[in-house]
């Protein structure tokens, strides 16, 4: 019986052999991708110094570093920083739920789902910079316009997407729901939503970069800190090093949201399965 355990949990050497190969294609692609990003900032660097890159306009990454060690020194860089990423996840929050519920609103009633249609595509075309102004005089120059923007950018993508992936659902498995009884109900928490899922997952780590970007428009209207400020005060006094290692704190800041959400996104869908 122990020999038995044993062996059924053993890995056959073909799929030892794959699992090794799996690794080390993985270790290539991130060495490479270190790897170009090591020769951009080199040529950056070495670019400015000989006089090929304008320093005043694009800075130098030596300079990014003296600026962002200074910054961490004097204790002012991570409370922009984490006010950025406060406003973000409010906003990413907000934006997902009330674009998932408007897609089962509109799911649910077809009849709404038709004379909301036109209002939703109208909303999607309008640039969303426009209703910074309404949004200043409505919810005041603070936290909560800067997060309604990350809203607006957000909620109008997520139905959109969400409600797809309801209506592509196998129509053939919603009758077999319903030729045994089931009510709407029944047929969105047996059929639709579970298969529903992995797009809704999905359209998460799509809400990061929105909800980034509304966040970051705000800032630049109405903020007096966060890295959209740092990067319009940065402008104004003509410290271009400053600009630059706010866009690159912004990368630094998404790239870890991004990659949090897909990491919640695997282990839900895990235990799906």
């Amino acid at each position: 019986m122990k020999h038995n355990l044993l062996t059924r949990g053993a890995k056959s050497p073909d799929h030892a052999q794959f699992l090794r190969k799996k690794r080390l294609r993985s270790v290539g692609i991130l060495t490479a991708q270190l790897l170009i990003a090591v020769a951009f900032l080199l040529l950056w660097e070495i670019g400015a110094r000989e006089g090929v890159i304008n320093s005043f306009l694009f800075s130098q990454p030596s300079k990014i570093g003296e600026q962002l060690i200074s910054m961490l020194a004097s204790g002012t860089l991570l409370p922009h920083m984490w006010i950025t990423i406060w406003e973000t996840i409010v906003g990413f929050l907000l934006g997902t739920a009330a674009g998932t519920l408007l897609a089962i609103l509109i799911w649910a009633s077809p009849v709404l789902g038709r004379i909301l249609d036109p209002y939703i595509v109208l909303f999607n075309a309008m640039p969303k910079v426009a209703l910074g102004p309404i949004f200043i005089v409505a919810f005041g120059q603070g936290f909560l316009s800067i997060v309604m923007m990350a809203v607006a950018i957000s909620v109008v993508v997520t139905t959109i997407v969400v409600y797809t992936s309801f209506r592509d659902v196998d129509a053939n498995m919603i009758k077999l729901v319903q030729t045994f009884g089931g009510n709407k109900w029944h047929v969105f928490q047996k059929v639709v939503f579970p298969a529903a899922l992995p797009t809704i997952l999905s359209t998460l780590k799509v809400n990061v970069g929105l909800s980034f970007v509304g966040v970051i428009v705000g800032e630049f209207l109405v903020a007096k800190a966060g890295l959209g400020y740092l990067i319009i005060y940065g402008f104004q006094v003509f410290n271009l090093t400053l600009v630059m290692l706010a866009l690159f704190l912004i990368l630094f800041v998404s790239a870890l949201m991004y990659h949090a959400v897909a990491f919640l996104e695997r282990r839900l869908l895990n235990w799906r399965n």
